[in-house]
């Protein structure tokens, strides 16, 4: 069935009316041209919304528009990470559907030391770790040992990660943190470094669950000396991607450890009341002990990302991916969350 869907934009990331001339696998749109595109070649109607600081604009757009269902593609407000949630929280106010994760669901997922913490209650293995806030000076409780990963405690897609974030001393500790306080603006997350494979799970759906196979990053000419993570330049440097021979696929595992990972998956998924779709990373050390790093809801949906790619290969394509998440939106009941 064709719909009327109001793509919710950030400002700066909505795509042109024409394209000509423009390498649409560079821009920093990609993906929202992707969805809205796809959308429109399924035959939806699509009108597309840019929001910076103002939800104004969403009231008057739904009320003329009359959406069967807003695709929501903020991953912020006015800047600030964790205000996607009120932004979730304002369509339900409005009586709106919406695609990807509910409001409580993006609180619980966003603050990595809050999740943990939930996710450690349901007995679901994760590093260890402590928090930072802003102004204070690290101190380590006797349960943390070297190395360490110094993380944003709010912020996603490795924004702030570099190879100075794997820390293995005081020194290097102190100097990571005050980097994370003053130039990210966020509290600190450190948590004990697993060295290990880093693994992706995308799961899907509100009440039925799909969860897709397992997706590994790969570093096959990663220099010795460098730290095997998921950096910003790793994420979002094609360059660099192809330098170092980094890239993402179906993980090789075992039947018996795939099963179990994408159990974790699962549990992760429900502990912390995802719904609509999610992407859940972890790693895995030696001795095959997998421990979940976060789960990241409304992840990347931009066509041959891993989301994509991973759904792609439980025989979902991209057009029914997207179809998926919307009918999914539309089925989403917010009245009868609690």
């Amino acid at each position: 069935m064709k719909r009327r869907i109001l793509a919710l934009v950030h400002e700066h990331l909505v795509p042109p009316e024409d394209t000509t001339g423009i390498d649409v696998l560079e821009a920093e749109w990609k993906m929202e041209y992707d969805v809205i595109e796809t959308l429109r070649e399924m035959g939806h109607e699509v009108r597309v919304l840019g929001v910076h600081d103002d939800l104004a604009g969403i009231r008057p757009a739904a009320g003329f528009f009359e959406p069967h269902v807003v695709f929501n593609l903020m991953e912020a407000f006015a800047g600030v990470t964790t205000f996607d949630q009120n932004v979730v929280s304002y369509l339900e106010l409005l009586r709106l559907r919406y695609t990807g994760c509910n409001p409580r669901g993006l609180i619980f997922a966003r603050d990595k030391a809050l999740s943990k913490k939930l996710l450690a209650y349901h007995r679901i293995p994760v590093p260890e770790f402590t928090v930072v806030r802003r102004g204070l000076k690290p101190a380590l409780p006797k349960r943390l040992q070297y190395p360490l990963i110094v993380k944003s405690l709010f912020f996603e897609a490795s924004v702030g990660i570099s190879q100075a974030s794997v820390v293995e001393n005081e020194e290097q500790l102190a100097r990571r943190v005050q980097f994370i306080h003053e130039n990210v603006g966020t509290a600190a997350i450190l948590e004990q470094f697993v060295d290990g494979r880093e693994l992706y799970v995308g799961v899907l759906g509100n009440d039925r669950l799909q969860v897709f196979p397992v997706w590994e990053m790969s570093f096959a000419h990663m220099p010795e000396n460098r730290w095997h993570i998921a950096t910003e330049r790793v994420k979002w440097s094609t360059k660099y991607q192809q330098k170092h021979g980094i890239m993402t696929d179906a993980a090789r595992l075992t039947p018996s450890l795939s099963d179990r990972i994408q159990h974790i998956a699962r549990r992760v998924y429900r502990a912390l009341d995802l719904s609509g779709y999610a992407r859940i990373d972890l790693r895995l050390d030696e001795n095959d002990h997998a421990f979940v790093l976060e789960a990241n809801p409304n992840p990347n949906l931009a066509y041959g990302e891993d989301f994509a790619e991973s759904a792609e290969k439980a025989d979902l394509s991209y057009e029914r991916l997207l179809e998926r998440i919307v009918t999914l939106g539309l089925k989403w009941e917010p009245e009868r969350i609690g």
